[in-house]
């Protein structure tokens, strides 16, 4: 499981920001979907690699009676067979139906994140220092982006508003990592 798990982790970094490439799909939990794309919704300046985080439909299943046929008299024989007919009351009829209610729907949302490019062996160890340092990373500083430095980060993020295992550029920045862009002065 741990060998698929790094496969997948590896494939989602060294995927993320080739242009040909199709996007990468890592899954985190049963809930969860995390796509890394070079493409976003809106904005696909060059150079800007995005990630997404999908959360299927919670889709609930509704059981439902129905009823076919109301409870009423029924006309019939009398009890020992004779010709008179006697009135009797019949019970109500109902129907089970099921169907499927969208509680919640899907949600996608996408966020610039880091390029692949700049993923490397001591970016990712810088990455794993810095979550050291706030007490959120326990494990050893390899420079390996492995289970628990994504659930280091999925769990930093998650504290500013970002429930996500992939760091995001906001992330990388507020943690030290890239450098904020300068506005440029004319």
């Amino acid at each position: 499981m741990r060998i698929h798990w790094m496969l997948g982790a590896t494939a989602l970094f060294l995927g993320a920001c080739q242009q040909v490439a199709p996007p990468v799909l890592l899954p985190v939990n049963e809930t969860d979907m995390i796509q890394v794309s070079t493409k976003a919704p809106e904005d696909n300046r060059s150079g800007k690699c995005w990630g997404t985080d999908i959360t299927p439909a919670l889709v609930e299943t509704v059981t439902e009676q129905v009823l076919v046929r109301a409870a009423g008299p029924v006309f019939g024989p009398s009890p020992d067979g004779a010709p008179t007919y006697r009135t009797v009351q019949s019970p109500a009829v109902y129907k089970t139906l099921t169907h499927q209610k969208i509680i919640t729907p899907r949600s996608e949302y996408w966020f610039e994140v880091p390029c692949v490019a700049d993923m490397d062996t001591s970016f990712i160890a810088t990455l794993q220092r810095a979550l050291k340092s706030r007490g959120l990373f326990r494990g050893a500083v390899t420079g390996v982006m492995d289970r628990k430095t994504t659930k280091a980060v999925r769990w930093y993020q998650k504290q500013h508003g970002l429930d996500s295992g992939i760091l995001s550029l906001t992330a990388a920045r507020q943690l030290g990592l890239v450098a904020y862009a300068r506005p440029y002065n004319n």
